[in-house]
């Protein structure tokens, strides 16, 4: 079952022409539908909405509140019998057109899969040698930018690795190939900036105002890999889990202080 512009429907033929497709003109969002609640429904509809705004689009009502998205991606998760269900949103520019838009109207499609947490320890990882970040107005959210994530899946796959980092074109460390990067120095808290072109993770928000809430200093800005390098300890975190890194390139770390890890567990 999916959800097609709000109707509830076993198979559906997308309409054409597809901005979408045509232009990637839209994004999308992955959510976790478990023990009848939409984790961090505020957190992404805020996300959402952002997205929205930086296209010159308009989410429709029904997706448009925390409230109204819970609702009605909780139709699609029962539908589907999920007790945990791993969601995806796809948002394109409704009507046709070439690059200059004919309207603010969006389109949409939820999807749903069984979710299934993986928090095993990342053995090892490294830093990325074909692709970096790309700062731009469209980089905090999931979709314009997905290129870059493809090409550093291939490139992590190819050399082997369970985890790749990505940096900026100056050499800022900033994230995983799919999930924020956290690193522990002396008891404080550090992660990247979005200004080193990171996407502004619902899970990575969701950590900082924990452990700020905590007591834990937490440092946001664009760090260089000796920052990372040099870490106590190092983990990643999105909307699916934490988990711990434990070697980067040569460099092996510990594990951080369960403290810290509890702080991206506050739903």
């Amino acid at each position: 079952m999916l959800l097609l512009n709000n109707q509830l429907l076993s198979a559906a033929a997308l309409p054409l022409p597809n901005r979408g497709l045509a232009f990637g003109d839209g994004f999308f969002e992955t959510l976790i539908y478990a023990d009848h609640r939409l984790r961090l429904a505020a957190d992404h509809c805020q996300r959402m909405q952002q997205a929205a705004a930086a296209l010159y689009l308009t989410l429709p009502p029904e997706l448009a509140t925390p409230e109204a998205l819970e609702t009605t991606l909780a139709r699609l998760a029962a539908a589907h019998n999920l007790p945990a269900a791993r969601l995806r949103l796809q948002f394109w520019r409704a009507g046709g057109g070439r690059y200059t838009p004919t309207t603010e109207a969006i389109e949409w499609l939820a999807t749903a899969e069984a979710f299934v947490p993986d928090e095993t320890p990342i053995e090892k990882a490294d830093f990325a040698r074909e692709t970096h970040s790309i700062y731009s107005p469209l980089s905090f959210c999931k979709g314009p930018q997905a290129w870059l994530y493809v090409r550093a899946a291939h490139e992590r796959q190819q050399r082997g690795l369970d985890e790749i980092i990505l940096c900026d074109a100056a050499g800022h460390v900033a994230e995983a190939g799919a999930a924020a990067i956290f690193w522990v120095k002396d008891e404080v808290l550090f992660t990247p900036a979005l200004e080193a072109g990171c996407v502004a993770g619902v899970r990575r928000a969701q950590v900082l105002r924990a452990a700020r809430k905590a007591g834990v200093e937490c440092r946001e800005g664009l760090f260089g890999r000796e920052a990372l390098l040099a870490a106590d300890a190092v983990f990643t975190a999105n909307v699916t889990a934490i988990r711990i890194i434990k070697q980067v390139d040569s460099d092996v770390f510990a594990e951080p202080d369960p403290a810290i890890i509890a702080c991206g567990t506050d739903w």
